[in-house]
């Protein structure tokens, strides 16, 4: 019976909460410490362990991920500064300078660099696999290879519109463009065409997407959890779909040029070895994740702005209109055609500014290193903002007027516009994506003159840019001969 008295003998509880104490200023005392060398940024680095994650998450949530990066510049005088993020030390980097000096010394001074978190939703990407994958994406998303596939997103966009759009009085634009990237990056990638596996395989990778870079609490019920839970679903589906067509090629039932798949599974290297299905199936989940959400987000709020700014609209009409009524009817868009989209991509360009749907990257220094008077210690992490340019009035006058004419001529100065990354970690998929952009454009206003419901609808990016409400729109349709060009 003593040993139960024991607990409210008050000496008992005086002597444990002094212990917890001093172990709580250990813990700060060496989290501080970290932060504390000579010359290194100015900044604050919040709470152990949880740093200023929700800060950096909540400027987010709130529809201005630039707040977090700019109130910090403004605060303490530097384009660089120090904070914690997800429990690691970090240097901030921002600005035009900072982008050049990461992009261009990538391999040399710094190497991207993923948190733990992602090995967890993704444990079999070694990085000997991501490398690979570096070397030869390339070879899948060259222009000369995705020109053949013009035609099949045109014919997609088409059936995509004919079943969604049409007949409809009113819509929700954000679901109605993440149902077409996402038929459409399938298709491409997979030939995939059984709607109960599409089905699947999107609810899949939007709960995969919500949860990768939310807080890495893996506990039933957590995004982060169910995000693991989802990449396991996918891959193993992703695996089998891969036996299959290795099965269908050697008997001549598939064609090696059909899709991406195809082309990965009768690739080498240069060593002349091909890559394991298990790489594959990985490669192909990024690629449905890279390639089919952040396009998506851009053809959203292309409509968006497209709904707000009638004399921009307008503009896009004409030009997709002069390519429509210069072809014979039915016939499918070419390259040719795109080309001809000069201002329609200078308005998704500024979409792009405006709404970018890629927040920025990381990096991790490959030794010490000082920049602009400021030590860079290796183990620190290091991000890079897109915003940080993006919406900088020193680089783009006037940041929240949507003005395609920046891209006119020579377009932003280097190192300022930076949707796609830069250096040699530029996005491998910037091509597809202009490719599936424009096709989206030219079919939806060809169709369609727009208006929002929601006026002043609220955006929220986490961490691509969402709107809260679907983006809901009343179509008022062309008539029957235009939409038949």
């Amino acid at each position: 019976m003593e040993e139960h008295y024991f607990f409210l003998n008050p000496l008992f509880w005086a002597t444990s909460v002094s212990f917890v104490s001093l172990s709580l200023v250990v813990l700060l005392y060496r989290h501080r410490s970290q932060f504390t060398s000579e010359n290194l940024p100015p900044g604050n680095v919040g709470y152990p362990v949880i740093g200023e994650s929700f800060k950096f998450l909540a400027s987010g949530w709130k529809g201005q991920p630039e707040k977090f990066f700019f109130d910090r510049i403004t605060k303490f005088s530097s384009q660089v500064f120090k904070t914690s993020l997800f429990g690691e030390q970090a240097a901030i980097f921002c600005g035009a300078a900072c982008n050049k000096f990461l992009f261009s010394n990538e391999n040399k001074l710094v190497a991207v660099w993923y948190p733990s978190s992602i090995q967890k939703v993704f444990p079999s990407s070694t990085e000997t696999s991501k490398k690979k994958f570096r070397k030869l994406i390339p070879k899948f998303m060259k222009p000369e290879v995705l020109q053949r596939y013009i035609g099949i997103m045109d014919t997609s966009a088409r059936t995509h519109f004919a079943d969604a759009w049409e007949n409809k009085n009113q819509v929700q634009a954000f679901p109605l463009t993440n149902d077409y990237t996402f038929g459409l990056a399938v298709r491409l990638f997979l030939s995939l065409e059984n709607p109960k596996e599409m089905e699947e395989i999107g609810h899949s990778i939007h709960l995969l997407n919500a949860g990768i870079i939310s807080m890495p609490i893996d506990f039933p019920g957590t995004p982060f959890h169910t995000a693991i839970k989802s990449s396991k679903f996918i891959r193993d589906k992703l695996h089998k779909i891969i036996k299959q067509r290795k099965i269908d090629l050697a008997e001549g039932k598939a064609s090696p040029t059909q899709d991406i798949l195809s082309h990965m599974l009768l690739t080498c290297d240069e060593n002349g070895t091909s890559a394991t299905e298990l790489e594959i199936a990985d490669w192909i989940n990024g690629l449905l994740i890279a390639g089919h959400e952040t396009t998506s987000a851009t053809c959203a709020f292309i409509v968006k702005y497209l709904a707000e700014l009638p004399h921009v609209y307008d503009a896009v009409y004409n030009e997709q209109m002069e390519i429509a009524n210069s072809k014979s009817p039915g016939k499918l868009l070419n390259w040719d055609d795109l080309k001809k989209m000069k201002y329609s991509w200078n308005v998704a360009s500024e979409v792009l500014r405006m709404s970018s749907p890629v927040q920025g990257g990381w990096r991790e220094p490959l030794t010490d290193f000082m920049f602009h008077g400021l030590y860079i210690p290796k183990g620190w992490k290091l991000y890079w903002s897109a915003t940080s340019t993006h919406k900088n009035e020193a680089y783009f006058p006037e940041p929240e007027k949507f003005d395609p004419s920046r891209f006119e001529g020579s377009g932003p100065a280097p190192y300022t516009y930076v949707p796609f990354g830069g250096g040699v970690r530029m996005c491998p998929g910037k091509e597809y994506a202009r490719l599936a952009i424009l096709v989206f454009m030219h079919n939806l206003v060809k169709r369609f003159t727009f208006e929002k419901v929601v006026a002043d609808e609220t955006i929220v990016v986490n961490p691509l840019p969402v709107p809260a409400e679907g983006l809901p729109i009343r179509l008022y349709p062309h008539t029957q001969k235009e939409v038949s060009t």
